[in-house]
């Protein structure tokens, strides 16, 4: 089993910045690729970035050149900068064993997953 626990959200203004991390614990994730997903109000998951283990990036358009995601051992890191209100979301990290990278996007690819963190920015 794998515990991801997010930390670092809050409330920003508009063009302002926030650094999520994931901290793992449990079964080693140094094999798995790591996701970042949110959930915006009254919408369903939907995929914002990915790191593999050999440090393979992915993107999700919407936050293409402002959002960054980076690993160091047993931590995940989700840098955001120029936050539009439309990032407003909890977000969540997650881990799976995924060997195709056109599946870093598929949420159910994922099997291990953290309780969120909420990301609120204001206009």
């Amino acid at each position: 089993q794998v515990q991801l626990v997010e930390s670092g959200g809050g409330l920003v203004q508009a063009g302002g910045s926030l650094r999520l991390s994931c901290a793992a614990s449990g079964r080693t994730v140094s094999n798995y690729v790591m996701g970042w997903f949110r959930q915006p109000p009254g919408k369903e998951h939907e995929f914002v970035a990915a790191i593999s283990w050999r440090g393979r990036t992915s993107y999700a358009d919407a936050v293409r050149g402002r959002f960054t995601v980076s690993r160091n051992n047993a931590m995940v890191y989700l840098q955001m900068v120029s936050l539009k209100p439309e990032d407003t979301a909890v977000y969540y990290c997650a881990a799976g064993e995924i060997y195709a990278s056109g599946r870093y996007p598929d949420r159910y690819k994922y099997d291990f997953w953290g309780q969120g963190t909420q990301v609120t920015v204001s206009s």
